[in-house]
């Protein structure tokens, strides 16, 4: 449970450098590339064992890092874009009800089981996340707009699904730094690529203010994943369970922190979001 305590943390100190971006006039675009060199430094620094290149490209986890880490990349980008086209509130929700299929997939392919109370926790998790995450009246999709919150839907699914997938059947406790250091490194060199690719290299600013911007949020971006892996190797957790607790402890710390330290106005909807996640999170983890 603390290592879940730690990732969420983590994960909701994200929230809260993000919005500090737009405070500070950070560009967002370098800051996400230095964060995740950072990240990859971090995992470098914690690793104890002896770094062989050789013996981590023959790893049977090394194709591991690069999807996951053009995952990363792909992801932001399509959730930018659906936060353009579709709002905020949209992308957010796709986002985090995402949790629904490593869920599945864990019951499916781990063989685990939820108790009834868990099940009913966690169908109420997808509510209160949604409840949660409107910022608006009437969340409308219009057809032809409707595969980018659905890509983003399936690809955030998928990188909690891989993540899970390489913890169970190929990392050790020891490997879970050099792993993690190298998704997020892979990361870095994938959105360089796509920098490349979209012509943007030009409006690439290294300055003191994008750097520390990118440092302050690499250390805790490291850490959600570093954390999360960790926690989905409890004893007293499924991973259905981790991943519910984790998602639904996010949106709720990031809505109240929102709230304390931005001024955020909640709607009524909101603020029963807020408080069926705590509901959930005592079904799941609790009963």
């Amino acid at each position: 449970m603390l290592d879940l305590a730690f990732s969420v943390l983590s994960s909701t100190w994200i929230f809260v450098v993000f919005k500090l971006y737009d405070v500070h006039k950070v560009q967002t675009l370098v800051a996400i590339i230095i964060n995740y060199f950072t990240a990859c430094t971090v995992g470098l620094l914690l690793y104890d064992g002896e770094i062989n290149i050789g013996q981590l490209a023959s790893s049977s986890w090394i194709y591991g890092p690069l999807l996951l880490g053009v995952l990363f990349i792909t992801i932001f980008n399509l959730m930018a874009k659906t936060a353009q086209i579709s709002g905020v509130s949209v992308a957010s929700v796709a986002t985090k009800m995402s949790l629904v299929i490593p869920v599945i997939l864990g019951m499916a392919l781990y063989g685990e089981q939820l108790s009834l109370w868990q099940g009913a926790g966690i169908i109420l998790a997808l509510f209160a996340v949604y409840l949660a995450s409107i910022k608006q009246k009437n969340i409308a999709f219009n057809r032809k707009d409707l595969i980018l919150p659905l890509m983003v839907f399936l690809g955030s699914g998928a990188i909690d699904a891989s993540i899970k997938y390489f913890e169970e059947k190929h990392l050790t406790d020891q490997e879970i730094p050099i792993f993690s250091s190298m998704v997020f490194g892979c990361a870095a060199l994938s959105g360089l690529i796509f920098i490349a690719l979209k012509g943007k290299g030009n409006d690439f600013k290294v300055n003191a203010k994008n750097i520390l911007g990118g440092i302050a949020l690499g250390v805790p971006n490291y850490f959600s994943i570093y954390f999360l892996i960790r926690a989905l190797r409890s004893e007293t957790l499924s991973s259905a369970a981790v991943f519910t607790l984790n998602n639904v402890a996010i949106v709720m710390l990031s809505t109240l922190l929102g709230i304390l330290l931005f001024k955020e106005r909640l709607t009524l909807k909101n603020w029963v979001g807020v408080l069926l996640s705590v509901l959930s999170i005592i079904m799941v983890a609790l009963l």
